[in-house]
């Protein structure tokens, strides 16, 4: 404790260089992954992990039935084209209609459901705050009336609830969703959905929401086509086009150009526990000469760079928790355990370093660091 208060550490200095780096390493780091975060968050609330099977007629029931495979899309539905719905408040315009199942229901809710969780403080990671937005999808997706896209819901000023007098007779709005013109298919951007039995004869497509996107997702797409004597252009298709189809979540993250600051981080620790012991190796060796034990030496240059290693870690641990907690939008903690590795390494690369480097000094070298001095 007198050699820290005196200077003779030089405590400051090294706190300074561990806190310094560790804080704009692992900051660079925690910055790097809350970007892909953001990344993945913005494709799923734009419908880009969601493909839709063309070309063919679609079982709706095995369409439907794809949420229940194992690893399988968590979301699925089937849709057609019906015929159009026109209001008796505007009886010269037609609006465009579906006939969708339940399941299709279900995702288009989700898309409402994924923006909100984008804007809310998350707690686990994407693909767990993507299974609780699935079951809160399964519980809103009311299927005893019709949906209309946010653009009907203002030019007619529906809302849910509402009854809506057509040429069909009364029907009522049991939800709205969101479709904006951002690259996805742009027919439901003004449209009602009339939802219908999935056994209710044959579908045009089928459309899979699974995230991590998967290509077991386009086999089981095709999987629900209805077999038939005459040939098709089939095809599986993404629905939101103005994303890279050929986009992987993981190998994003693996492949970051980050992933090799712990190994900065080490180096930096590294030097910094050489320096501390090498600047005061004519002390140590003097004190050896005069009777200091080598046990006891070591033992006080591992306390030593404890508290000035430690404290740096600490401040930047406290510093990368905020940052993960403020800035991410959801599972900020793997965020942060993935951040707190560099001040981590830099404080394993210290102590280590200087406990070696203590090793190498010994007695016999006091005279040449006295002449070299």
């Amino acid at each position: 404790m007198r050699n820290i208060s005196a200077g003779t550490t030089r405590a400051a200095w090294f706190f300074l260089v561990m806190l310094i780096t560790g804080a704009l390493l692992g900051g660079y780091e925690a910055m790097s992954i809350v970007q892909l975060e953001q990344e993945a968050i913005t494709r799923i609330s734009s419908d880009a992990d969601t493909k839709a099977f063309i070309g063919a007629s679609v079982d709706g029931q095995a369409c439907d039935g794809l949420e229940m495979v194992h690893n399988g899309p968590s979301l699925a539905g089937a849709a057609r084209a019906a015929e159009s719905i026109t209001a008796s408040s505007t009886p010269g315009m037609e609006l465009p209609a579906y006939e969708v199942t339940p399941g299709f229901i279900k995702l288009l809710a989700s898309g409402q459901k994924t923006a909100n969780a984008a804007s809310s403080s998350a707690s686990s990671s994407a693909q767990q705050g993507a299974t609780s937005t699935q079951q809160e999808v399964n519980e809103t997706a009311d299927t005893s009336g019709i949906w209309i896209s946010t653009d009907v819901s203002h030019d007619f000023g529906l809302v849910k609830g509402s009854v809506m007098q057509t040429n069909r007779g009364d029907m009522t709005i049991a939800g709205v969703f969101s479709w904006p013109n951002d690259g996805r298919d742009t027919r439901f951007a003004y449209a009602a959905m009339i939802p219908v039995s999935a056994s209710s004869g044959e579908f045009t497509e089928c459309w899979a929401k699974q995230w991590p996107v998967s290509e077991q997702t386009n086999d089981l797409l095709y999987s629900t086509a209805i077999v038939s004597g005459t040939g098709g252009n089939t095809t599986v298709a993404q629905v939101n086009k103005s994303f890279d189809s050929r986009y992987n979540a993981y190998s994003s993250y693996k492949n970051r150009m980050t992933v090799w600051l712990p190994y900065v981080s080490l180096a930096v620790g590294v030097i910094a526990g050489v320096i501390s012991v090498r600047r005061r190796r004519l002390e140590y060796a003097g004190a050896l000469h005069v009777g200091q034990t080598k046990g006891a030496q070591l033992l006080e240059m591992t306390l030593e760079t404890l508290i000035w290693a430690g404290l740096a870690t600490i401040a930047c641990l406290a510093l990368l928790c905020a940052y993960c907690w403020r800035m991410s939008t959801d599972g900020w903690m793997n965020i942060f355990i993935a951040a707190c590795r560099i001040p981590a390494t830099g404080f394993a690369g210290a102590m280590a370093a200087t406990f070696l480097a203590g090793l190498s000094v010994r007695e016999s070298q006091l005279l040449r660091f006295f002449k070299s001095r």
